[in-house]
């Protein structure tokens, strides 16, 4: 089942099962209300979709994930996953633009699995990980490269507004275990991997994130990128695909 964010023209956001080429309105937000429809259906040709939630805690990134991605950053695998923090208000939706700040230097793009926590969470046992997710969506860890090798750590290169594209939806009934992830930079391909090739799987990052922070409804889970990470400049378009879930698209416009 996808689930989608959305707005029409007037209206306040909403939220909708996506159903071929319509939106089945849910009577709220799912994380909280569950699945109820209203009997509404807004045509996906009216409807601007958002991104899929809005973290009112935390989106939490995971770095060094993909072997070959720590090969091509030179890097080492660490034992325990690598952990950081992004604000939501990085988060954007799809279509929405990735806004370059000035004089930063190089910015890269960085797509990725995103897990949507779905209650509660805290001390999560690996084999009890689906138990807290909702679902899964496609993410962008937009990333100022040149600030995170300067500043020795990562809140400022990754926390820029815009730097979390989200979306387009929040797919329940997926296993992504085993799934293609691909980025493409104005129809380049430069990513291409599957999650299978994860250093450390979802159960692995549902228990070490838990045993850290407490894990609100909500929350956003970054699993990692693969190799094939490069930079992105004014007037790109970004377009990371997941088999099973679908593309996000995100144009690239410099602020001056």
């Amino acid at each position: 089942m996808k689930i989608a964010r959305f707005s029409t023209e007037g209206e306040d956001p909403r939220y909708g099962i996506l159903d071929e080429r319509a939106l089945v309105v849910l009577a709220g937000d799912p994380m909280y209300q569950g699945f109820e429809t209203t009997g509404e259906r807004v045509p996906l040709s009216a409807a601007k979709l958002l991104a899929p939630v809005i973290p009112r805690s935390k989106v939490i990134g995971v770095g060094l994930n993909y072997a070959e991605h720590v090969s091509e950053m030179d890097e080492q695998t660490a034992d325990d996953p690598v952990v950081f923090l992004k604000p939501n208000t990085s988060v954007v939706g799809p279509e929405e633009p990735i806004r370059l700040p000035a004089d930063i230097g190089r910015v890269d793009h960085e797509g990725e699995l995103a897990i949507v926590i779905g209650s509660l969470a805290k001390n999560v046992a690996k084999e009890d990980f689906a138990s807290v997710i909702l679902g899964y969506t496609i993410a962008n860890d937009v990333t100022a490269r040149d600030l995170q090798a300067r500043d020795g750590q990562w809140a400022r290169a990754k926390g820029f507004d815009t730097f979390c594209p989200l979306g387009p939806v929040i797919e329940t009934e997926i296993d992504p275990s085993d799934i293609l992830l691909e980025t493409r930079v104005d129809g380049e391909l430069r990513q291409a991997a599957s999650t299978s090739e994860m250093v450390h799987d979802i159960p692995t990052l549902i228990e070490f994130i838990s045993s850290i922070w407490t894990l609100l409804p909500g929350d956003v889970i970054l699993t990692g990128t693969p190799a094939g990470v490069s930079a992105i400049h004014d007037g790109d378009v970004v377009e990371v695909t997941i088999s099973g879930i679908g593309s996000l698209r995100n144009p690239v416009i410099a602020r001056h």
